[in-house]
């Protein structure tokens, strides 16, 4: 039962940590350049929007069978191959033309099998009833997708936060679903608004005859002007070849414009493409709608341009902001919205602190009337438990939520289990005759490992909630987790330290438990 002194400080030390650690909660910065790391409030607690957004994968599937389009013509023009029609049959996922003659079929065929895919395995290539058809796969498609969900979390992440949202929450949920969760934000407009836009630029020119689709070309909205114009499928300059948009003032006509530039690649592209086709209407193609579509004066070979369109500020910054984050591989919808308000996030806030308290509360008291010294002695490092939890929450500036408030009460039950094992194990000894030494000393001892197999049971099921838990599940998983460590410190340790400080001091004959 003897603690040395360095022991003595460093315990000491780690819980006046923890109280350092929880200030920044209570405290307002002193200086901005000094780090004050705060829990954060979750949407549930503070108030905020719910979107979930779904990944459209039928469009993901068309626009493979577009560029998969695009490469094969390419690939038959460098082999000096031809060809007769392309046909895409989207209800098939399959993509098949008609070599030029019987002759080539096999070297079109051979052509066709050497396509780089996107993923393993992505389509297959057969020869039926004279033509060549090229047919995605299934499990590919699969796998195209989690990589497009994946690729879609990171480029809302990143225009969320060009916003100035603070503390958003953006998880994957199924197959094809992304959650956001953005506290504070009352009015999720703006952010349905910059989710939903794919921000698919694209440079294409249009059609020989502007006003009728011929094959190769679709019909699209021309903003501009208010009518439909015919432009061609192959896409000359992709938007993915920007490197920075930016929004300006046109000095020419005063309106808001903007600014793009673009990277080695597509400035090469953009010169070749503007200097074979002087004189000749080059659209600018936004997720399938023409901004504009200027004639060609004169080859463009700086890499770097202006959309104008009849923009003001917001979207002219809005849609610098997209394009600065990047293309989505797909649209997203909204399929469900959810608003919490502040008022609801209070009341939220009192009735979870109520219940954290009283139950706190109930706790010491029961402690106190059944163990007496002992018992306040576990009241002792129950506080200091919460103390350390909360300050581990603040170093990390963890989410808190709900269901992490519920985790934290349900932690400072576990300790309190802990802490009457330890009391319990006291009184047997007591019971059988044992000094109040030897009493302390086999009640510390047997109840040490069970108390370690159980919080580690436990520690191992929860870490295992929050690598496969989602959301409110994650938070709940992390306060228990943390609190499985700070209980087992404070139990283990702390609550030892307070009693052999007694012990050292008042040498009693009989011990109070």
């Amino acid at each position: 039962m003897y603690y040395s002194r360095l022991r003595l400080l460093g315990v000491a030390g780690i819980c006046l940590i923890g109280v350092l650690l929880c200030l920044p909660n209570f405290l307002r910065s002193p200086a901005p350049s000094l780090p004050w790391r705060q829990i954060h409030l979750g949407l549930d607690l503070r108030g905020g929007s719910y979107l979930l957004l779904q990944l459209d994968l039928k469009s993901l599937e068309h626009d493979r069978l577009q560029s998969l389009q695009d490469q094969a013509r390419q690939t038959l023009l460098d082999h000096s191959l031809g060809y007769r029609d392309f046909v895409r049959d989207d209800a098939t996922a399959s993509l098949s033309f008609a070599p030029r003659s019987v002759a080539e079929r096999d070297a079109a065929l051979k052509a066709m099998q050497s396509l780089p895919p996107v993923v393993p395995n992505e389509f297959t290539t057969s020869e039926k009833d004279g033509r060549i058809v090229l047919t995605l796969q299934h499990e590919a498609m699969l796998a195209r997708a989690r990589e497009a969900v994946a690729q879609s979390i990171e480029i809302v992440r990143r225009r969320i936060d060009a916003t100035g949202a603070i503390d958003p929450s953006i998880a994957r949920e199924g197959d094809d679903r992304i959650v956001v969760e953005l506290p504070g934000v009352s009015d999720p407009e703006r952010i349905k608004s910059l989710l939903g836009t794919t921000a698919r630029l694209t440079f294409r020119l249009l059609a020989p005859n502007p006003s009728v689709a011929s094959p190769g070309s679709t019909m699209l909205e021309d903003e501009s002007m208010h009518t439909q114009v015919a432009v061609q499928d192959h896409v000359d300059v992709d938007g993915t070849d920007l490197t920075n948009a930016g929004a300006v003032i046109d000095q020419q006509s005063g309106g808001w414009a903007v600014t793009f530039q673009l990277n080695s690649a597509g400035a090469t592209a953009f010169a070749n493409v503007t200097r074979a086709n002087v004189g000749k209407r080059f659209a600018i193609v936004l997720d399938n709608k023409v901004i504009e579509a200027p004639n060609i004066i004169s080859p463009i070979t700086a890499g770097n341009g202006q959309i104008t369109g009849g923009f003001d500020a917001r979207s002219a910054s809005d849609l610098a902001l997209l394009l600065r984050a990047g293309a989505l591989p797909a649209p997203l919808s909204v399929v469900e919205q959810r608003t919490i308000g502040p008022s609801l996030g209070a009341a939220s806030i009192r009735a979870g602190i109520i219940s954290l308290l009283t139950g706190l509360l109930l706790v010491i008291v029961f402690m106190v009337l059944f163990y007496g010294r002992f018992g306040l002695y576990a009241d002792i490092a129950l506080f200091a438990n919460l103390i350390l939890m909360v300050g581990i929450l603040s170093l990390f500036q963890a989410t808190l939520t709900l269901p992490g408030m519920a985790g934290m009460l349900l932690t400072l039950g576990m300790a309190v289990d802990a802490n009457i094992l330890i009391n319990e194990r006291i009184r047997e000894e007591v019971k059988r005759g044992r000094g109040p030494l030897q009493a302390l000393q086999a009640g510390f001892d047997r109840a040490t490992g069970t108390i370690i197999d159980s919080n580690a049971t436990a520690f191992l099921a929860h870490v295992m909630l929050f690598v496969f838990g989602t959301g409110p599940v994650r938070n709940f998983a992390l306060t228990i987790t943390i609190g499985i460590v700070t209980t087992l410190f404070t139990t283990l340790l702390l609550s030892r330290l307070l009693v052999v400080r007694w012990y050292a001091l008042a040498r009693p004959k009989e011990l109070p438990v």
